[in-house]
């Protein structure tokens, strides 16, 4: 990443905070769960122009704080990628799939994440901001605009990115970023080249396109070998993966499980992104 892009802009985009109630948890609908996430709207941010949208997840142990407040450079190359028209504007949410000190632990938060994506934030971010949807967050439109919207996450949130968006909601995003793997060291690998392999081949026949996976990784990451095996595996298995054109995996020489290496993700990310 070019070292101008750390530098600060004139041209900032605002970060606020947002929140949201969620019923896909514990309580009913008189008693939902109030979250919160953090918004990116570039420089400039126009109501009257349509957005495309990234969700982007941190990591194990994190939460919404991470990419834009623990790491505030991170808002800094947004600035300077969209001011140097590196990438389109675009709305950038952050939120996080944990629920506080009372989450069930046992409950794997990567593949439940997936319910309160598509039933209450999509539709509440993308009520509250300009979107392709214009306002429509009805289930048809959501299908419709799938295109716009783009999903990415590092380490715990790479495995959210296959499990809660990619697997489970393929009908509503068209980009992936998987950024520091896809099961976890430990994980068993063939079960997630077959669920990728499903996952194309039932999108295909719903006439469901894949725009973009981007796959990311650096060659010392712990998660490299497992997510560089499956990837492999996927690449031969599905025909609807063809490198260049709608996959890649991205791998860094030398690159580590760290925040160097993942703003490193995203900066490339968003120059495939919404193309």
């Amino acid at each position: 990443m070019p070292a101008e892009m750390t530098a600060e802009n004139e041209k900032r985009g605002e970060v606020r905070k947002f929140s949201y109630d969620t019923q896909t948890y514990e309580g009913d609908a008189s008693h939902p769960m109030h979250k919160e996430a953090w918004v990116y709207l570039p420089c400039g941010y126009d109501e009257s122009r349509k957005y495309n949208v990234l969700y982007l997840l941190h990591g194990g142990g994190a939460n919404q704080d991470w990419w834009f407040k623990d790491y505030p450079d991170t808002v800094t190359i947004l600035d300077n990628m969209m001011a140097k028209k590196i990438c389109e504007p675009c709305i950038i949410v952050t939120p996080t799939y944990y629920r506080g000190e009372e989450a069930d632990k046992d409950m794997d938060i990567t593949e439940h994440f997936r319910y309160e994506l598509r039933r209450d934030l999509i539709p509440a971010v993308e009520s509250a901001f300009s979107t392709w949807t214009e306002g429509d967050v009805s289930e048809e439109n959501l299908v419709k605009t799938r295109s716009h919207r783009a999903f990415a996450g590092l380490s715990l949130g790479s495995m959210t990115t296959y499990r809660a968006a990619f697997y489970n909601n393929f009908a509503l995003f068209s980009w992936y970023g998987p950024f520091s793997g896809c099961c976890g060291p430990q994980g068993e690998r063939d079960p997630e080249v077959e669920r990728i392999r499903k996952t194309l081949a039932e999108g295909e026949a719903r006439g469901l396109k894949l725009d973009y996976l981007f796959c990311c990784n650096g060659d010392k990451d712990i998660a490299y070998p497992e997510h560089k095996e499956i990837m492999e595996k996927a690449e031969q298995a599905c025909p609807q993966l063809v490198r260049g054109k709608n996959y890649d995996f991205y791998t860094i020489p030398g690159g580590v499980h760290d925040m160097k290496a993942w703003q490193l993700h995203l900066y490339h990310a968003l120059q495939i992104f919404f193309c």
